[in-house]
Order: C-alpha cells, then structure tokens, then sequence
C-alpha cells in the first residue's frame, strides 16, 4: 500500500514541478517520503490502541466452566502457555462487601458470602484489544443456539448472566461486545447490581468494572474441573500452582473451604 502511493506522489510531484536537476528530484523524492511517513505516523496510534490490553470479566453459570473456556481461549488465540494465561474465577456485580471488604464463597461461618452480597459468579481476563472480538464471541457461543447457559441446573443470581468492561456502555469497547452479542440469540441491558437470575431471559448484563470491580475468588475454586462431563485433565488443574508461584493467584483471606 504505501510502495503505491510512494510512486503515485513520487510521479506527482515529479511531473508538476518539471524538475530540472537532480537537486531538485532530491527534494521531491524527500517530499515524497515525508508524506508517507506522515500517513503511517496517523496510523500509528490506532494500531497502539489495538495492543493494549484491557480487562474483561464474564459470568455465564458456574465460573469453572467459564474459567476453562478462556484458558481455552487464551492459548488458541494468543497462543499463552500455562504460566501466561490471565482467566481468573470470582466475584462481580453486587452493590455490597463483606467485612474488610472481603467478597468470598458461601462457608459455614457465611463471612463475606457472595450470594448473599449481590455477586455473581464470573472470569476476567487480561488480553490486548485487537483479541476482544475473539473472546466476545467465545463468551457468546457458551449460550449456543437456544440462549441457555452451559449448567442451567445451578439456579440464582449468583448465576445470572454478565460481562463488566472499563466505562460499561459507554466503553470504546462496548461495540465490540454488542456486535458479538447481535451475532447470538442473546441481548444485552445495562447492569445495576445485586440482579436475581437472567435464566431463560436470554439477557446479559452490562456492567460498567469500574463501578462493579472483579474480586478474585478462592484458590481452590480456579482451575477446577467442572461439575458434569469429563476432567479436564492435571496439566489444566495444574495452571493453579504454577500462576500462584508466579504471584498471579493469591491468598484471598476468606475461609480456605466452603464446608
């Protein structure tokens, strides 16, 4: 593209000025080159808008399931290894703490229960803009054809169906989420917290992660084998060592069990 439009402006300016000595074929050639380089420069800062990263979170059921289909997700697009991946499981959406502003999983001493502070249950991850559109759409496909999250069987606004960005609706990102969104059986609304359960409604809330930040959930809950179907095997179970080695996954200070 731009070897084009070198010679188309090369010939230009040739041609109009009817240069008469090399000096002068110099100079245009230069004038040339610098009015590439400046089309590139414009180009330059969409592009560095394109690599940087951004923080997502998505609920859509039981976060295991979630958490594997990013994994999943990060090393098909981005091609992470296990010590790179950014999915993490926890908390989001709910208008209240827990004492020391902790967000936890239901436990018998019911310290900082999620549920009961108005959470649900969701992944975030960290991957640059250009790779948003991939996980939008994998996000979506969790619903399929018929709007039904993978494990309608677990019921309750813990469960309901979300996604937080930077700014909510009003993120440069949101058309990103709305395209992929429009491509589902699934539409989108905009999240108020602490919301009863979206099942059947076919409906994901919006948040906006600034006013409704992620909490990160409890170690054993990431990289947990789902619920139904097959394990997913101890090279997955086994990111969890590896990323709280790397300081990634941390003590939470909630109870370190539900029962």
């Amino acid at each position: 593209m731009y070897r084009s439009v070198l010679l188309a402006l090369l010939a230009g300016s040739i041609t109009s000025l009817r240069v008469p000595n090399v000096i002068a074929r110099r100079r245009a050639i230069a004038l040339a080159v610098g009015a590439v380089a400046a089309s590139q420069s414009n180009a330059l800062p969409a592009l560095a808008a394109d690599s940087k990263p951004v923080k997502v979170y998505f609920g859509a059921g039981c976060f295991w399931h979630v958490q594997h289909e990013f994994t999943m997700e990060e090393m098909s697009s981005l091609k992470r290894s296990s010590s790179q991946i950014s999915a993490v499981s926890g908390y989001a959406g709910g208008q209240r703490l827990g004492d020391g502003g902790k967000v936890c999983y239901h436990n018998f001493k019911r310290f900082a229960d999620y549920g009961q502070l108005g959470h649900a249950e969701v992944v975030q991850v960290e991957v640059p803009a250009s790779a948003l559109p991939a996980f939008a759409k994998r996000y979506f496909n969790i619903f399929g054809t018929r709007g039904y999250r993978h494990d309608p069987q677990d019921r309750g606004g813990e469960y309901r169906s979300v996604l937080g960005l930077p700014g909510g609706e009003s993120s440069p990102f949101y058309e990103v989420i709305a395209k992929a969104a429009s491509e589902s059986p699934m539409r989108l609304m905009t999240g108020r917290g602490d919301e009863p359960d979206t099942i059947g409604d076919k409906v994901v809330l919006v948040y906006d992660s600034n006013k409704f930040p992620f909490y990160a959930a409890e170690l054993y809950h990431q990289f947990h084998d789902d619920f139904a179907g097959p394990p997913y095997g101890k090279a997955y179970n086994a990111i969890n060592p590896a990323l709280y080695k790397a300081g990634v996954l941390k003590n939470t200070g909630c109870p370190d069990s539900p029962f």
